[in-house]
């Protein structure tokens, strides 16, 4: 599981769409649309840094963290950066559109709110909506006016863009979400798989600008979109140890390689592994070990 997607990767991923316009103009944000025929039958699990909005016309299946959602009618899927999914499509028949923006390009300035705050985005919410052919009509309807416009000259086309996109947003309010997701048989193990690939994604750390960026199980939790008291719950279950007994046997497993194969000196390697102050990780590193991170580089022949 990538630990996120940022849009300079959407594009890496997606070779075919790099010349495509897009709007990308220093203070104002970035937004771009898209048919699907031409997108990926599976996209990875991760989470991504940017917002997006799919009519799906096509079968396939949505999973999340602990639960997912056999998408078999025509449907539309918000997603927000801070909730992990994948797609896998049931088929290479797939039609529709989506559009991808940040925050910035969708408020201009006049933060009245944030999408967070958004019933369609909210964390906890339900991201997805079954819509009759009526309501796929008036969807398609506004993605392709969007692609339109963003192929335009007109001055103000990034107002228009934007009204398209809160018009979308609005009539979407209108419409009832899904609730029957289906949970998978084991939830928990799914979750520690989950937890165990991001964890490892965190490393090797590299170089002594790296740094490692979730140090903690909350950390872990909140990429996962998930509570940490069920991560914790799944991780225990599946593996016989603790979520932070876990981060805390790969920071040390990561210590010991950059003590033993590095000529960092040891300050590089706590800043490294997340610590603040060398002080902290040798007294972890022996808490952990019974002995010091400099008893173990002088041992090195």
């Amino acid at each position: 599981m990538e630990s996120r997607e940022t849009i300079k990767g959407f594009y890496e991923r997606n070779a075919q769409n790099r010349g495509l316009q897009c709007i990308k103009t220093p203070g104002v944000g970035h937004f771009n649309v898209f048919s699907r025929e031409n997108c990926s039958s599976i996209t990875p699990y991760s989470r991504r840094d940017y917002y997006k909005i799919s009519l799906i016309i096509g079968k396939g299946k949505l999973h999340y963290a602990d639960k997912w959602i056999h998408v078999n009618k025509p449907a539309l899927l918000f997603s927000n950066p801070a909730i992990p999914y994948s797609w896998e499509a049931d088929d290479e028949d797939q039609k529709g559109f989506f559009c991808l923006f940040t925050d910035h390009f969708l408020y201009d300035g006049n933060r009245l709110g944030t999408l967070q705050e958004s019933p369609l985005f909210k964390v906890g919410g339900t991201p997805i909506f079954f819509i009759d052919s009526e309501q796929e009509k008036t969807v398609a309807d506004i993605f392709i006016k969007m692609m339109t416009e963003i192929q335009s000259d007109y001055l103000h086309k990034y107002d228009m863009l934007r009204a398209y996109l809160h018009l979308l947003i609005h009539e979407t309010m209108k419409m009832r979400p899904v609730e029957n997701f289906e949970h998978y048989q084991n939830a928990s193990q799914r979750v520690a798989s989950l937890f165990m690939e991001l964890l490892e994604r965190q490393f090797p750390i590299d170089s002594p600008e790296q740094f490692l960026r979730l140090k903690s199980p909350v950390d872990y939790a909140e990429n996962l979109s998930i509570h940490v008291n069920s991560l914790n719950r799944s991780v225990k279950e599946i593996t016989g140890r603790t979520t932070s007994q876990q981060i805390t046997s790969r920071i040390i497993q990561e210590a010991n390689a950059l003590l033993k194969h590095t000529d960092w000196n040891v300050s590089e390697i706590a800043y490294g592994l997340g610590f603040e102050e060398p002080a902290y990780f040798t007294n972890y590193f022996k808490k952990q070990t019974g002995i010091t991170p400099n008893a173990v580089r002088n041992a090195v022949v």
